[in-house]
């Protein structure tokens, strides 16, 4: 079906740079300068992410007290945004101003 398609017609059907049969881009120089230049940096990051700043050694437990701090600072943060302690004698309180039931 293909080859009659391609014998008996010279042009593709339907949208040509969409679908299954369409027409195949040009590589042009600019496109092959810019596949180029990514692969150069993709390589100069996979040099430097090869080559880690802090060894393993160095690495472990590194930033253990900032951690911490950073820690109990949010927990301060948080506890100062909770609302105070309320409680019910409090909001009930008005009624003891005359105990008649209890004398």
């Amino acid at each position: 079906m293909f080859l009659t398609t391609v014998l008996l017609r010279k042009s593709i059907p339907g949208k040509q740079w969409i679908g299954k049969y369409r027409r195949p881009r040009v590589v042009t120089l600019a496109m092959k300068l810019a596949m180029i230049r990514r692969l150069e940096i993709e390589a100069e990051n996979e040099y430097w992410l090869s080559r880690p700043y802090l060894t393993r050694e160095q690495e472990y437990k590194h930033n253990t007290e900032g951690r911490l701090a950073k820690w109990e600072a949010f927990k301060l943060m948080k506890k100062a945004k909770f609302p105070k302690h309320r409680y019910i004698s409090d909001d009930l309180n008005h009624l003891n101003v005359t105990k008649r039931w209890t004398s």
